[in-house]
C-alpha cells in the first residue's frame, strides 16, 4: 500500500511519516530531499538559480539515489552521502527555486514513481504525492496547520539548532512559500482528491500518526 502525505511547510510531514512508516514498518520516502539535494549540487556549482535552463542542465546530471539499508533512507548524492547537509540555509533557499522548475519536477515524478513501484510498501511526503505523483495511492492524507502555529513550530526547531530566529520573517518566508507553492503552474501544492485533510494546529505528532496508522490497519484488515 502507497499512503500519500502532502501539505505545505511546517506542518509536520517529515516526522509525521517517518514515524508512520516505523510503526507499519514500511519504506519512506522524503521527496523533498531529491529537490534539496539538486539545490546542494546548484550552490555548489555557484548556479545562476534564477536561470530554470541552467539548473535543469545541473538536475540532469545528477543522479540521486536512497540508501534504503538505513532508517530514514540516506540521500546519495552521485553517491555521496549528503543528508546532514540537507538543511542548510542556503540549500533550503535554493530548494525553492529548483522545485518551481518544470524539467526538474517532471524528472523527479518519474523518479519518485519508479521508486513506488519497486518499493510498493511506501510512506511518501511532499506537496504533490497524492495529487500528481502517485493519484491512485490507496491512502491520502493533506496535513496543514495555520501559519502561525507552522512559524512557531519552525522557530522552535531552529533554537534548538542554535539559531538566532526572528519569528516574523519565518512567517513571511512561509506565507510567501505557501503563495509559490500554491499557484506554480507545475504540480501545484492542493488538496488531493481523495485525501482526507488533517488540521494539525492543535493536535500532537502522537494524534496525527496515531490516525494514519489507525486507517492503514482498518483498510488492511487489522483491526
Amino acid at each position: 500500500m502507497i499512503i500519500t502525505i502532502d501539505g505545505p511547510a511546517g506542518t509536520g510531514k517529515s516526522s509525521v511519516s517517518k514515524a508512520v512508516a516505523e510503526r507499519l514498518a514500511y519504506d519512506f520516502l522524503d521527496t523533498g530531499a531529491m529537490y534539496r539535494a539538486i539545490a546542494l549540487e546548484a550552490v555548489r556549482r555557484k548556479a545562476d538559480l534564477s536561470d530554470p535552463r541552467e539548473l535543469a542542465f545541473i538536475a540532469k546530471h545528477c543522479r540521486i539515489e536512497f540508501d534504503w539499508t538505513q532508517t530514514p533512507p540516506e540521500v546519495l548524492l552521485n553517491d555521496e552521502p549528503v543528508s546532514h547537509l540537507l538543511r542548510d540555509a542556503q540549500v533550503t533557499s535554493a530548494a525553492s527555486h529548483v522545485a518551481v522548475v518544470p524539467a526538474i519536477r517532471e524528472q523527479l515524478v518519474a523518479q519518485q514513481q519508479r521508486i513506488g513501484l519497486a518499493r510498493p510498501n511506501l510512506v511518501t511526503e511532499g506537496r504533490d504525492q497524492g495529487s500528481v505523483v502517485f493519484p491512485h495511492a490507496q491512502l491520502k492524507f493533506y496535513l496543514d496547520a495555520t501559519p502561525q502555529e507552522r512559524a512557531r513550530r519552525r522557530a522552535a526547531q531552529l533554537r534548538a539548532r542554535g539559531q538566532f530566529v526572528d519569528h516574523q520573517e519565518i512567517l513571511t518566508q512561509i506565507m510567501t512559500r505557501d503563495h509559490r507553492d500554491s499557484t506554480r503552474s507545475t504540480g501545484p501544492l492542493a488538496i488531493p482528491k481523495g485525501a482526507q485533510a488533517v488540521d494539525t494546529t492543535l493536535l500532537t505528532e502522537q494524534q496525527v500518526v496515531d490516525l494514519i496508522v489507525n486507517k492503514a490497519n482498518a483498510l488492511q484488515g487489522h483491526g
